[in-house]
């Protein structure tokens, strides 16, 4: 008997790719909403961690966490550029309905992932002394950060491979197998930092002790969800993963360039604050924990937008791409000035959690009353680069990024240190940032409408 047309609809939006229908605005929030769960999932790992080491009342080894989470930040910031390969090909793969090569994709994109994340972890630590003395570190803040970073690099592999299962997700839709995955850190640290850090007394040590142990947690959460949930995991092939090697290194190369410009900014920003003493980069610390977390929403949003777009280019719904767009821009505007007054009215707060000095607290309760001037314009570059890398357009991403953190914070922040202190160097900062971040946006627009001109053909 055939099917009535009721019936043939139903079945067609059955088979239908999820961001390719319903409304553009609640697949932003959705995902987003979703994705900055599992985003301070992960933030509040290094959140938590300094917050129970400030409470230890020794400036010097708040400083030497800090300084090690920079160094992280490199490795993490490595990461995240091979996510975006495996959420754009897997996202367009499955937008163009072809399931048995985003199953492929999504598993040679894994490995891929696993080996890069293992040697960049055994390249790292060897030239830790190096690394850490360019960055000002000394004395006893030395001591912690390489001790702490020698116990927390080695898990970077496992680190890299959940990311990877959290994006397979997200490729596929499901936000909220991909959040409980990255939940799965939290609750691991949450629960086990006052014990490794207090009750074994290892100190900085035991922080970084639980990072690791939460990344294995994390690795085992993000397969059990990937294989059986949605079994987007093929059997390894090398043939596969060498055919595949060389469109996921054509994204993966240009966001690993763009996304190391954010821990390039930050490394620099440390030395300038190293300048003038512990309890600036202290502040500096306190500033890059408390970031993330709050701005997780934007973050998220870079991330969660992608998979929208791959989908819908996939489908070629260019219209679908312009309204995800838009739409992004609508809610980022509104999270990040509702962060900013939420940051303006608890800056007192954040300095007493942390039991911050006279002049670390200066510092970062100027940073609150400051947050949304910097962060607007910052978030700007977020969306466009998460437009350009999924789009076919990661060099673009690559320039706007690394524009920002050379020439739209290195000259502006370094003059500010000598004019204003520590003070004018996180006002110029913000200053920076506005050039780059209108110019990104507008252009992330033109790429659209530019492929929907040429209607390029899909790699």
């Amino acid at each position: 008997m055939d099917a009535t047309p009721a019936e043939r609809t139903a079945e067609e939006r059955a088979h239908t790719p999820v961001f390719v229908q319903g409304s553009t605005m609640r697949h932003v929030l959705v995902m987003t909403g979703t994705g900055a769960a599992g985003l301070i999932a992960i933030f509040i790992v290094d959140l938590v961690s300094l917050l129970y080491i400030s409470w230890l009342d020794d400036p010097s080894m708040t400083a030497g966490v800090g300084l090690a989470t920079v160094v992280m930040f490199f490795t993490v910031s490595i990461n995240v550029g091979l996510m975006i390969p495996i959420g754009a090909l897997v996202s367009r793969a499955l937008g163009a309905r072809q399931s048995d090569d985003a199953r492929r994709l999504a598993t040679s994109g894994t490995l891929l992932m696993a080996a890069i994340g293992a040697v960049v972890s055994l390249l790292t630590l060897p030239f830790l002394p190096q690394i850490l003395g360019a960055m000002g570190a000394s004395g006893s803040a030395y001591d912690v950060a390489r001790s702490f970073l020698w116990i927390a690099l080695p898990t970077n592999a496992l680190m890299s491979v959940g990311m990877a299962f959290s994006t397979v997700l997200r490729a596929a839709g499901d936000a909220k197998r991909s959040m409980y995955a990255t939940l799965s850190v939290a609750i691991v640290t949450v629960l086990l930092d006052p014990i490794t850090i207090f009750v074994l007394d290892l100190k900085a040590d035991g922080a970084a002790l639980t990072i690791s142990l939460a990344r294995v947690v994390y690795f085992y959460v993000g397969y059990v969800y990937v294989t059986r949930a949605h079994r987007l995991l093929a059997r390894p092939a090398l043939q596969s993963v060498v055919r595949d090697a060389r469109p996921f290194f054509a994204i993966a190369i240009p966001a690993i360039l763009t996304n190391l410009a954010a821990p390039a900014a930050n490394a620099f920003f440390t030395s300038i604050m190293a300048q003038f003493g512990d309890q600036a980069i202290a502040a500096s610390a306190i500033i890059d924990r408390v970031v993330p977390v709050s701005f997780a929403g934007v973050f998220a949003l870079a991330g969660a937008i992608g998979p929208v777009l791959g989908q819908n280019w996939g489908a070629r719904r260019y219209d679908r791409m312009k309204q995800t767009l838009k739409d992004s821009l609508t809610f980022m505007i509104a999270y990040v000035l509702g962060v900013w007054l939420l940051l303006f009215l608890l800056q007192d707060l954040v300095v007493i959690a942390f039991n911050a000095p006279p002049l670390t607290a200066e510092l970062v309760k100027f940073f609150c009353q400051l947050s949304g001037f910097i962060w607007f314009f910052v978030s700007l570059v977020f969306v466009a680069n998460a437009s350009f890398n999924n789009l076919g357009y990661p060099l673009l991403s690559t320039l706007f990024n690394w524009g920002r953190a050379t020439l739209g914070m290195i000259p502006f922040a370094y003059f500010g240190a000598q004019v204003g202190g520590p003070k004018g160097a996180l006002l110029g900062i913000g200053a920076g940032s506005i050039v780059f971040g209108i110019a990104a946006i507008i252009t992330a627009f033109w790429t659209i409408r530019r492929l929907e001109r040429q209607a390029v053909p899909i790699p």
